[in-house]
């Protein structure tokens, strides 16, 4: 067995599936220009040693993207404009990652009240009297990018739950009048899409997403902002000022 074919054997995800994760990394990459011709099915065949139905099937998941489309008795091209897929850059300091989302308008899917407190780990404060828990998914343009479930702390929500609801959570928090934020922490870790998030996401299952646990303390310590948030890994890009020393 080679190389290539032992490294799709080590994947859960249908062989289309990772012939297709290439190909789109090649398009974003640039390696495959807007408006180049691509290989033959044969040639593609061959370079990733799979069955030919597997080369099309990758192909034409491209297409309904968007990033490949076919001419009749001239081949497949790269898209001439394909279309624009980070929409977010996801920033490593409070003021840049609170500025970023700004724009988002997320569509809640549910808001509960009452809710159980988060488990929250070392470090990551002390829970909150009451809880509210929100549901969201963020878009850009129609296109799902990210899946929301944050437990926010009631006295919080209660200070102006249209906003809350309406806007981005994260900067409805730094636009709360009088609320002292003195601690943020987020975790990123890669995961992959359930069947539930895939669907919500308009992605394979077990896709690639990156995973953020987000906790934001007030001044006594209070974790009044706990966010897990499951984005499509191809929506973002991570931005780290390696010399912020602030």
């Amino acid at each position: 067995m080679s190389n290539l074919l032992a490294a799709y054997d080590r994947s859960r995800v249908p062989r289309y599936v990772q012939v297709a994760s290439v190909f789109r990394q090649k398009i974003q990459s640039g390696e495959w220009k807007p408006g180049q011709k691509i290989a033959t099915l044969e040639q593609l065949q061959r370079e990733f040693q799979v069955a030919r139905v597997t080369i099309r099937q990758a192909v034409e998941l491209l297409s309904q993207e968007g990033l490949l489309g076919a001419r009749r008795g001239s081949g497949t091209f790269v898209a001439a404009s394909p279309p624009a897929r980070q929409w977010l850059t996801l920033e490593a300091t409070w003021d840049a990652l609170v500025e970023s989302v700004k724009a988002n308008k997320p569509k809640v899917i549910n808001v509960k009240r009452q809710a159980p407190p988060p488990v929250l780990k070392a470090g990551e404060g002390h829970p909150a009297d009451r809880y509210v828990a929100i549901e969201s998914i963020q878009d850009r343009d129609g296109q799902p990018f990210s899946v929301v479930d944050l437990r926010l702390a009631k006295r919080v929500f209660d200070k102006d739950p249209k906003l809350f609801v309406r806007s981005a959570a994260l900067a409805a928090l730094d636009a709360i009048k009088g609320l002292r934020v003195t601690a943020a922490h987020q975790r990123l870790t890669i995961g992959s899409a359930s069947p539930e998030i895939a669907d919500r996401l308009k992605i394979g299952i077990g896709a690639p997403t990156l995973e953020s646990h987000l906790v934001v303390l007030d001044q006594h310590g209070i974790a009044i902002y706990v966010a897990d948030i499951i984005y499509r890994s191809d929506s973002i890009v991570l931005q780290i000022d390696l010399l912020n020393r602030s």
